[in-house]
């Protein structure tokens, strides 16, 4: 039964609901029980989120440097150790005499050429085995001690297949470059870059979810529509991914027109079909520039449409995330794209997805 008491004050009286304090002083410990409790695990996820992004930003610049394809082998433990001795060195230098890269590219290359091209991949791949065990002995730590369970343990095992897929998928991806071509195959690395920002994205989602913050919940009608734009940036990294493959960014080095034309010499100029769409320079960078307007668009309607509810300053974030990834891209384009250049375009391209993805997040918190 509800009581009601007063607290008396000089010259007046102060009344206070007696169930209301006992319901308050029964759930904000257990409020703060289950912050304590997911706090950690969502520091480690955002933890993993930087890994992930480092990952993908040396996988850039494996690319921009031509190193994708200097380690022929895929040896998932004995590969962490590199070579230690000048005959180790050689063997792989030998290795990788026999792939049509170095024939046709790298012929006649030192030693000392090769080891350069060899830790940048070297290094990716290492990276990748680190954030495997940065993920796996959490994780085991965290279910062993409750932290972790049910949905939540589902969802990290999930994420942990999922990364190990990612591995998988990169050795496709250099295996399309050792036999026929002088590189890799600009599908399967847009399938891996795709993937790994796939995986970056569900566990910024997964520790937004279990961060302990005051959500701005709503509107939820911009729910859908923030989920469209974050796809929308999905996609705008993907169509740069075959930029990327093709080596694209180092044609057509001007702007707004691309050597002069809106729609460029070669552009859709192969067989008649879909796939040429991702076989040709011209028609990969016009993609890429084509999606980065219609993004554009997407965004500022988001902003205007977000700009009087408490989305405000997340749509403000996307807004200038995507600003500043435009003119990165037009100065990386026309500066032909040197690679520190290229890997600022492509940091600022994950900043922007995460950027969306919070946008998300926060509307999906909404109930009206």
């Amino acid at each position: 039964m509800a009581r009601r008491g007063v607290a008396r004050a000089p010259g007046r009286g102060i009344v206070y609901d007696d169930v209301d304090m006992a319901t308050t002083s029964t759930l904000a410990p257990s409020q703060n029980r289950s912050a304590r409790s997911s706090r950690p695990v969502a520091i480690w996820l955002f933890f993993m989120c930087g890994l992930v992004a480092v990952m993908i930003l040396v996988g850039g610049a494996t690319r921009l440097t031509d190193s994708g394809l200097s380690i022929i082998e895929w040896r998932p433990v004995t590969g962490a150790v590199p070579p230690l001795s000048e005959e180790a060195w050689l063997e792989e230098f030998e290795k990788y005499k026999t792939i049509p890269e170095y024939a046709q590219v790298n012929k006649g290359m030192s030693l000392d050429q090769f080891k350069e091209i060899y830790w940048w991949e070297w290094g990716h791949r290492f990276l990748g085995r680190l954030i495997g065990v940065a993920f796996f002995v959490p994780f085991v730590f965290f279910v062993a001690t409750g932290r972790a369970r049910g949905a939540l343990a589902a969802k990290l095992g999930g994420l942990f297949v999922l990364g190990g897929l990612q591995g998988a998928l990169g050795w496709w991806m250099v295996s399309s470059g050792l036999v026929d071509r002088v590189d890799v195959s600009q599908y399967r690395l847009a399938a891996h870059l795709g993937l790994a920002v796939l995986l970056l994205g569900a566990m910024w989602w997964l520790a937004l979810d279990l961060w302990p913050e005051e959500n701005p919940g709503g509107p939820r009608r911009l729910l859908a529509p923030a989920l469209i734009l974050t796809a929308a940036v999905y996609a705008q990294m993907t169509l740069g991914a075959f930029v990327a493959g093709l080596r694209a960014g180092s044609v057509f080095n001007t702007w707004p027109l691309m050597d002069g034309k809106l729609f460029p010499d070669g552009y859709f100029a192969g067989a008649p079909g879909f796939n040429d769409l991702f076989e040709t320079a011209a028609a990969v960078q016009f993609n890429h520039r084509i999606g980065a307007y219609l993004l554009a668009a997407g965004v500022v309607w988001f902003w205007l449409a977000a700009r009087k509810t408490a989305l405000s300053e997340r749509a403000s974030v996307v807004l200038a995330a995507t600003a500043a990834q435009i003119l990165l891209g037009i100065w990386t384009v026309m500066a032909a794209t040197p690679i520190g250049l290229g890997l600022l375009h492509q940091g600022g391209a994950i900043v922007l997805f995460l950027s969306a993805l919070y946008a998300a997040h926060g509307a999906g918190a909404g109930k009206a």
